[in-house]
């Protein structure tokens, strides 16, 4: 046995005593959806013990079933009652308004899935469940140059239209609009000359995953196309958005919802300025998943470029233009986050549509 088990293997036993002899498991998300137990406190835990379902406990509760995440638990009776909590190398944050909610069980449960997410990162391998990774690398400069400067693509668009808008207004005097113009041109070159500096230090994989929550989807992705508007309207491009739906909620983080759906806006509008073409964004329901579509008419991708479109890195672009990472932050948030898919399909010349493929969680009593 290596040492590695050994000390999984004794932290739940720890945990065993402090809960009163229940046993204690750990178990992991495998791609068949399923969770297959890892170690337990005792040497032969009966089957009861280490039968987690996942239908009874996470689903229930409205958790992401993600591939490659741990947690550790235990039966609170007869199998029908559990506790579990996940494995993480980092403690959640403070309860609302500061009152503690959780039980005793969860607690020791919760301080078990730390002191595992702990051994994980120290050690041989480093290894970090998806999200914890996610969230470390969250912290590289390339990926907080990524973000600020989408957001700094945004004002420029606007500020531009702006200037457009001042110098065909004929009520402005003539003298004082020259000022403005001069002013608000140096305003653009100086966000010019920011984004230009944080694309210079995009030079790594990213992965951006923030603090989970229950949410309505709706909203989000509504402002996203609308606050995106006039950076492609200043490129020619029309957005249109479409949906039959009027209220869903997800869990997750709804800033990292954003960022996919933006990145996946503007490689669109990317894609169409050329051909002035429309791009669509519509959201359904397809039996218990959302999709999220992004379709346009522009150049659309070769085929051999197609398997690489998520790599971190990959980029058709020109030097200064892409660095590679919005598409592989669209997967990662995705499929992390989220426990989805992203999927593609194009055909040069004709254009591309990507879809986002989110499991719908159980939705409470008044949710869509």
């Amino acid at each position: 046995m290596s040492i590695a088990v050994e000390q999984q293997r004794e932290v739940l036993r720890q945990a065993g005593v402090a809960l009163a002899g229940r046993v204690v498991t750990l178990w992991e998300v495998f791609p068949t959806a399923d969770v297959a137990p890892l170690a337990s406190s005792v040497p032969d835990p009966p089957i009861q013990a280490t039968a987690l379902d996942l239908d009874a406990t996470l689903r229930q509760w409205g958790a992401p079933v993600i591939v490659g995440s741990r947690w550790v638990g235990c039966s609170l009776d007869d199998g029908s009652r559990w506790c579990v909590a996940p494995v993480r190398s980092r403690p959640p944050g403070p309860p609302p308004g500061g009152v503690e909610r959780r039980s005793r069980e969860r607690l020791i449960l919760e301080l078990a899935g730390l002191c595992l997410g702990a051994l994980d990162a120290t050690g041989p391998s480093r290894r970090l469940p998806p999200a914890e990774a996610a969230r470390e690398h969250a912290r590289q400069p390339s990926v907080i140059a990524h973000e600020v400067g989408n957001h700094l693509a945004v004002a420029l668009g606007n500020l531009e239209l702006g200037i457009l808008a001042l110098r065909s207004e004929p009520s402005v005097d003539g003298a004082f609009r020259a000022r403005l113009l001069d002013d608000l041109g140096n305003a653009a070159h100086g966000i010019e000359q920011a984004t230009q500096y944080l694309r210079s230090i995009q030079d790594r994989s990213v992965e951006a995953v923030g603090r989970e929550s229950r949410f309505d989807l709706i909203p989000v992705v509504r402002a996203c196309v609308t606050l995106e508007r006039p950076l492609a309207h200043k490129h020619g491009v029309e957005l249109q958005w479409e949906t039959a739906i009027d209220s869903v909620f997800v869990s997750g983080d709804p800033n990292a919802l954003y960022q996919v759906v933006m990145n996946l806006i503007r490689n669109a509008v990317d894609a169409s300025q050329q051909l002035k073409e429309q791009v669509r964004v519509t959201l359904a329901q397809r039996g218990e998943m959302l999709t999220v579509t992004v379709q346009d008419r522009g150049v659309g991708i070769p085929p051999q470029h197609l398997a690489q479109v998520f790599v971190a890195g990959f980029t058709t672009k020109p030097p200064g233009k892409g660095s590679g990472t919005g598409l592989a932050v669209v997967r990662e948030i995705t499929e992390h986050m989220f426990g989805g898919t992203v999927q593609v399909v194009s055909e040069p010349g004709a254009g591309s549509t990507f879809t986002l493929l989110l499991p719908i969680p159980k939705q409470r009593t008044g949710e869509g």
